[in-house]
């Protein structure tokens, strides 16, 4: 589903020492007590089996925060939403990219439609591909070089006023 796209592995060891995290959908995480600390929480999606993170968007309107799924590995990426048949409204998927390098996506075997947003290395929204199309093969490019990709609902971008030069934070 995807092009071009490197491992980050890293990253996703990293999301796992993150504490207090909300998942996508309710599932089952699993704690550990510290002697002077409080449980910590790794979020692992339960269709995905990725680690699932915060991830905020800041708008006019606003800041939002998602509960994302992290598609850092190479697989990972290619397989994105490929299947699924729905996802929250307040959530989505990142697919990070070290280094940052143009991308295009497609939306090949994917299911629902998509809000495609490429995110430069300074955390700015480069262009969003708006309500990209189910099982579409017709690559959506970025408008320079991507640091990372949010994919969410159709429609969500607009709805929340996400617009090119907005901030991403993960």
């Amino acid at each position: 589903m995807r092009k071009t796209l490197t491992n980050l592995s890293v990253l996703v060891a990293a999301c796992g020492l993150l504490a207090g995290v909300g998942a996508c959908s309710p599932v089952a995480a699993s704690a550990q007590a510290g002697a002077s600390t409080a449980a910590v929480e790794q979020r692992i999606h339960p269709v995905s089996g990725l680690a699932v993170i915060p991830l905020t968007v800041d708008t006019a309107k606003g800041s939002h925060v998602f509960q994302v799924e992290v598609a850092a590995t190479p697989r990972e990426q290619e397989r994105g939403l490929m299947f699924r048949n729905a996802m929250g409204a307040d959530e989505g998927m990142i697919f990070p990219m070290n280094p940052p390098r143009p991308a295009a996506f497609w939306m090949k075997n994917t299911v629902i439609g998509l809000d495609i947003i490429f995110i430069g290395a300074d955390h700015k929204v480069l262009n969003i591909a708006a309500n990209a199309v189910p099982y579409d093969e017709t690559p959506l490019p970025s408008f320079g070089e991507a640091a990372g990709v949010l994919e969410l609902n159709a429609g969500r971008a607009a709805q929340i006023g996400l617009k090119a030069g907005d901030t991403v934070r993960w």
